[in-house]
Formats: C-alpha cells, structure tokens, sequence
C-alpha cells in the first residue's frame, strides 16, 4: 500500500510537497492536521504525529496494520536472498568460546569424580547444541 491509499483514508489533508502530507491524525480528536506523512522513494510510508499519537495507535484508527505502510517485498522462489553473513565473525567465536568454557567445566568435573545431576547434562547439551548452531551460522557446517 502506498501513502495514497492511507491518505484516502484520512480528513483534512494538505500536500506540503513532493510525497510529504499533513493531515489530521485519526487516533485522537484532531482540530488542525498533526499527522505527518512522507513516502520514501522505496515505497516506505512514515507517519508522525506531532500530538504524540503513536504509530500503531494511527494505523489502528483507520483499520490498518503496521506492515501496510511497507511495500511487499520481491522474493525468488519462495525463499528470498539468503544473507551471505548473517552474523559477524567475532558473535560467533564469543558464542563458541563461552558454550566451549562450559564444556570445560563439566568435563573438569568428570574427571574428578563429581556425578552429573538432570540439570548439568542438560546444559551439557545445550551448550553442544549452540556450539553446532554458531558453527553452521558461520557457514562452516
């Protein structure tokens, strides 16, 4: 949806040039327009109400929902573009040295002898399972 369908659905409308409005705000008695509207060359549509409203207040008023002021975006087969490197390098090696310091515990505590209780297997497993999850984050796996 573009700014255009919103602003059919708004009173007291003014351009105040190229893809930039003003209007009166829905979500509160409005006497002069206090709702600013702009599009964005990308399709974005922004809103600002000078009295405060708030955004999800504003697109509620008029039956509409945040996503609307988004154009819908392009995706190839279903899946869009996977990002090349989701996460940097140093996130991952973090996660991966903290999860392996609590590998090092409990293996610490096996070779002493100390029993593992529900709780310390569990995080045992936790910790495998977030190390594998970076690993593959950093598209090692």
């Amino acid at each position: 949806m573009g700014a255009n369908s919103l602003i059919a659905l708004l009173h007291g409308v003014k351009c105040m040039g190229q893809n930039r409005w003003l209007a009166k705000c829905p979500s509160h008695d409005d006497r002069a327009p206090s709702l600013s509207i702009r599009e964005l060359e990308d399709g974005r549509v922004l809103l600002h109400c000078f009295a405060g409203c708030d955004v999800h207040e504003v697109v509620h008023a008029v039956g509409l929902q945040i996503d609307d002021l988004f154009p819908p975006r392009e995706i190839e087969d279903g899946r869009g573009k996977p990002e090349r490197r989701p996460f940097p390098a140093t996130d991952i090696l973090r996660a991966i040295a903290f999860e392996s310091t609590v590998v090092l515990i409990a293996a610490a505590d096996l070779l002493a002898g100390r029993p593992f209780n529900d709780h310390d297997r569990a995080r045992l497993v936790l910790a495998v399972s977030r190390i594998q999850a970076a690993l593959e984050a950093g598209g090692i796996q």
